[in-house]
């Protein structure tokens, strides 16, 4: 597995060269598109990207867990989890990319 992340950086880069708009603009319009997915998904509502997948945001209840370690039982609190549900395309162009 490669040891390489896309970051905020380079995504507003790639805006940069292929929508052609500033670098400032490029960035600050990076950052306006993950500010408004971070709000939706604050708000509850699901974040649907066609042909990329879905972010939601799901409410898991308490719970008792288990230390592995020494057996001893745990409770784990209520808490909201972000959760990934990728398309069918894009588990299909991941696994594509496994076959180099």
């Amino acid at each position: 597995m490669a040891d390489k992340t896309l970051t905020r950086m380079d995504l507003s880069e790639a805006v940069f060269r292929e929508v052609g708009l500033s670098r400032n603009e490029s960035a600050q319009l990076v950052e306006s598109v993950l500010d408004h997915m971070s709000d939706a998904l604050v708000d509850g509502e699901q974040v649907k990207i066609s042909s990329f997948g879905t972010f939601s945001v799901r409410d898991k209840s308490a719970r008792v867990g288990r230390n592995p370690k020494t057996g001893e039982e745990v409770p784990i609190n209520p808490r909201r989890v972000l959760t990934f549900r990728p398309s069918h395309l894009m588990k299909d162009r991941v696994a594509d990319g496994n076959k180099r």
